[in-house]
């Protein structure tokens, strides 16, 4: 006789748990819903169904009635975070779902759904089943016996884990099941709001059941303990007999069994499909029943709405073909491998106006990796592959460097990299160029640009993966240079083809869109520039990072003394969990502290800039952190990066990351080198200039606030820009009501937080907060502010009332950045919205106007045959490698091109300095 086995889900849990498991790259529609719950759910539904393969399943949902607990104890759960917005507009889909898949919901007003698994799991194993709990939740420890198990499903890299009695002992170190109901009411749940004891964490519960047996042993050997545990068992034994209370799940739900409801039955397959289609789950329609959904877009309620973008209604028509990979269409893809067909070849690309094609190389490093082959694509399902790791290398790269050099409009994903690896061949590709990567992160700067993303997303085309050409990363892992060449064929050609189509599918919703001046005039122009750059590298002194992190780590050890010594003990101070147990528990620093849902005390920066004048500890322990930080980020990791055979640092710079338009850099990350702080500021004296050379920094003046000024049309900001004023003094006299020779160093400090803050969307909370004032006074100050520059308040009412018409804000420029939480009704993510709104045209701006300035002072280096070299872009400015005789020339040259790159309303300064090292010239 079969096994009789019934699966009990603990339903808001694992929809949670499936919607944070996505946190960090989110499953979004074309249409802008987050499918991240409903897509992680549906995953862990079906794998248990397909592996576990119960006879009856059921899953449970708290309901929004108050509960028995939360009557008698009005604190319990009081203080959980409001469920985020994109989750609770899940919610609707997730019972569609389980409507779909015909498995019962329960839900029960007034209960929570951990007293329903409960009770029907004791009836359910009564009546002989074997029952799974399906959750994550410590909790239903308590419950487990022979019968009843917990099921926790499968995280990433990990498997299910499954709990019966031994397991749930030893985890919990005890003799006795019920015994986890004790532990749990001493330790508490800061998730639920249980305060248990305090001071008593896991392991000292652990410790006390262990020794005592039980909650009521221990309040009846209090003289056993000592100091503050024993005062604060002594002080909060009432609490703590309420917490265990709380944490008993109650098995007296008003539920019975009744196992002919909770019988697997098949799957909805047409109700799936029409969900599937709605939520674009294409891989999962095909996996569950061998067919592709049509996608629609549709409303929360199912309702087909108003028309897409261009991008999105790309994104849509694509999803409406039958997914394709390389075996199920009809391509021709050639290896070309004799010379005399290179040649033919080449000869037929130079007659082009347009080709597509693609490096495949030994590895990603655009200085020492080699080129092993090229690829080439001119029409839809045709490429070429051609191979160059061989005795004739020379002998083709020569036939194909005219291809490269000449007018034709190149065709490539992230051009950059390829442009890098063809001058490691002597080969300088040309522009006119159209970079996919670059196109579509104009078209949606908030989502992906990976070439494989794309091509599921626009062309409904799976590729071939790298992994099944040279295995994942680890010691296993091939090199491209060991592949068969007719799989490498494939592969590359493929690339090149695809990429081809993408072109073909991005070149209209660029215009649609109106960026093809932004595209073809600013960021492909930009590319050979960025290029140049990262190639020149900066030199970096060893010595006197190798001197620095001596002298950093004599101060970090007299910081742990005094630490230590303050606190009365020795501990890990870069654990938060100890250094949360020493400021709130044993020094009582804030006895309100805030826990995270792990239960440890939060720790972080803004915590502890809160605690600064509480204790000297605190300002101690900021600086250890900053200084550790310091010496492990930068001064002990720049020297590991320095090139061995150019003795430099090269960063990489990315262009399609930042979604307002920003340039960053990887490998270092010279964005965030320091400047704040003078120790920080120290570690810029190990950038240097090529021996003999010195190193010149052009800044720009206040850009971001002139691009206010001028964005907004605000007279009395123009007016003080125009009259050469410092902005933040004239600001502080307006708003102060004071003559500009009588604005004290407060007054203009205050002025200028405004002036700052207003930029990133910053109110009354956050300016009293950063000045360390009143709300009020806050207030105060904004609302003269906006008395006195009424322009700034009409461009922040007017590019959020933009912005909620529209979807978008955009700079100056045309540039686009997506505002989707700008209708929210959630107000904290509206908020977060409107500030990104009033930033993103203000900081893309200003990002436009620097790439712009880079690309003119580019070319009049090249035209002007200077030697000296532009090295490095950090926000605002630009950094040159400069020969001592080109520096008074080049130095008027750069200061003109940056402030006439975008002309503005007000005039547009840059300021420039020298030295022997970047700090010196900064």
């Amino acid at each position: 006789m079969e096994e009789k086995k019934l699966f009990l889900l603990d339903g808001m849990a694992l929809v949670y748990r499936a919607f944070f498991a996505f946190s960090q790259n989110p499953r979004i529609t074309s249409y802008g819903l987050n499918t991240s719950a409903i897509y992680g759910f549906a995953n862990t539904v079906m794998e248990v169904i397909k592996n576990q393969r119960p006879t009856h399943i059921a899953v449970a949902f708290d309901t929004k009635e108050q509960t028995n607990r939360a009557k008698e104890h009005s604190f319990y759960k009081a203080h959980r975070e409001e469920m985020p917005e994109d989750l609770a507009k899940s919610l609707p889909y997730v019972f569609k779902l389980l409507e779909g898949m015909n498995i019962p919901v329960i839900m029960l007003p007034g209960w929570e759904a951990d007293d329903v698994i409960g009770t029907l799991a004791i009836k359910a194993a009564n009546k002989n089943f074997m029952t799974y709990m399906m959750t994550p939740d410590k909790d239903f420890g308590q419950l487990v016996t022979d019968k009843i198990i917990i099921y926790k499903p499968a995280r990433l890299g990990n498997g299910a884990e499954i709990l019966g009695v031994n397991e749930i002992l030893a985890k919990w170190e005890i003799k006795e099941i019920k015994q986890v109901i004790d532990i749990l009411g001493l330790w508490g749940d800061a998730s639920d709001n249980i305060p248990g004891v305090p001071g008593v964490g896991e392991k000292t519960a652990k410790k006390l059941i262990a020794t005592y047996g039980s909650m009521e042993n221990v309040l009846a050997n209090l003289d056993d303990l000592k100091g503050k545990m024993k005062e604060n068992f002594e002080n909060y034994r009432e609490q703590a007999l309420i917490s265990k209370s709380l944490a008993t799940i109650d098995l007296n739900s008003p539920i019975e069994f009744e196992e002919e409801k909770y019988v697997l039955e098949p799957y909805n397959e047409e109700a799936l499909l029409t969900l599937f289609n709605e939520l674009e789950f294409r891989t999962m329609a095909q996996r569950m029943f061998n067919q592709k959904p049509v996608v629609l877009q549709t409303d929360l309620f199912g309702n087909v709405v108003g028309a897409p973008s261009a991008a999105q209604a790309a994104v849509i028509k694509a999803a409406e073909l039958p997914l394709t990979t390389i075996s199920n269409q009809k391509v021709n893809y050639t290896l070309v491998t004799q010379l005399d067909a290179i040649e033919k070849l080449a000869n037929s690309l130079l007659l082009c106006k347009t080709f597509c094609f693609d490096t495949e190389t030994t590895g990603l490093n655009t200085l020492t990796d080699k080129i092993i082959g090229i690829s080439f694509a001119i029409t839809k399902g045709e490429a070429y592959y051609v191979p160059i790791n061989n005795e004739d290398c020379a002998a083709i790269l020569a036939l194909l460097k005219p291809v490269f050099e000449n007018n034709a409009v190149k065709i490539g994903q992230n051009i950059k990299f390829d442009y890098q690896m063809l001058r490691n061949e002597n080969i300088e590709l040309k522009l006119p160029f159209f970079d996919t990567m670059i196109a579509h992160y104009l078209l949606e700067p908030d989502m992906r640009h990976g070439m494989d993303k794309l091509a599921e997303q626009y062309l409904n085309y799976n590729t071939i993966g790298i992994d099944e050409l040279i295995g994942k990363k680890g010691k296993g892992q091939l090199n491209m240079a060991d592949v068969p060449l007719e799989t490498i064929k494939d592969y590359a050609a493929e690339d090149a083809d695809i990429t081809l189509q993408l072109k073909e599918a991005f070149e209209p919703l660029i215009l649609a869109q109106n960026a093809g001046a932004i595209f073809n005039e600013l960021e492909l122009p930009l590319i050979p520039v960025l290029a140049d750059m990262e190639r020149a590298g900066i030199g970096l002194d060893v010595g006197f990072l190798n001197n620095y992190t001596k002298s950093l780590a004599t101060e970090i050890v007299a910081l742990e003394a005094n630490i230590y010594k303050l606190a009365g003990v020795k501990f890990n101070i870069a654990s938060p969990k100890q250094l949360g147990e020493i400021l709130f528990d044993k020094l009582q620093l804030d006895l309100k502290a805030k826990k995270t849902k792990t239960g440890q005390y939060k720790t972080g920066e803004d915590i502890l800039q809160k605690l600064y004048n509480k204790s000297e500890i605190v300002q101690h322990v900021m600086d250890f952190r900053q200084l550790q930080k310091l010496k492990s980020t930068y001064v002990d990791a720049l020297p590991l990066l320095v090139n061995q055979t150019t003795q430099r640092i090269h960063t990489t710079y990315n262009q399609a990351v930042a979604a307002t338009g920003r340039l960053s850099s990887t490998n270092p990350n010279l964005q965030n080198i320091p400047i704040r702080t003078a120790r920080g500021r120290e570690v810029r004296k190990a950038f240097i200039p090529s021996v003999g050379n010195i190193l010149l920094s052009a800044d720009y003046s206040q850009v971001e606030l002139r691009v206010v000024a001028s964005i907004s049309g605000d007279i009395e900001m123009i007016k003080a820009f125009k009259a050469g004023l410092d902005i933040h003094t004239a600001t502080a006299a307006k708003v102060f009501g004071v003559a500009i020779d009588q604005v004290t160093k407060e007054q203009r400090y205050k002025a200028k937080s405004v002036n700052f803050g207003l930029i990133y969307g910053q109110g009354a909370f956050g300016l009293a907060e950063n000045l360390g004032i009143s709300r009020t006074e806050a207030k105060e100050i904004i609302d003269n502010y906006f008395i006195q520059f009424p322009g700034i308040k009409d461009y922040m009412d007017d590019t959020i009332a933009f912005a909620r018409s529209n979807g978008y804000v955009q700079t100056l420029l045309g540039r686009r950045r997506y505002i989707k939480d700008i209708n929210s009704a959630n107000q904290t993510v509206r908020g977060f919205a409107e500030r990104n709104a009033i930033n993103a045209p203000i900081q893309g701006t200003a990002a436009d106007m620097i790439k712009i300035a880079m690309i003119e002072i580019h070319a009049a280096i090249k035209e002007q045959g200077f030697k000296s070299k532009m090295i490095l872009q950090v926000h605002d400015e630009l950094l040159f490698d400069v020969f001592p005789d080109e520096l008074t020339s080049l130095k008027s040259m750069i200061l003109k091109k940056m402030a006439t790159a975008l002309p503005l309303k007000v005039p547009v300064l840059a300021e420039a300095g020298e030295g022997n090292n970047w700090l010196e010239a900064h």
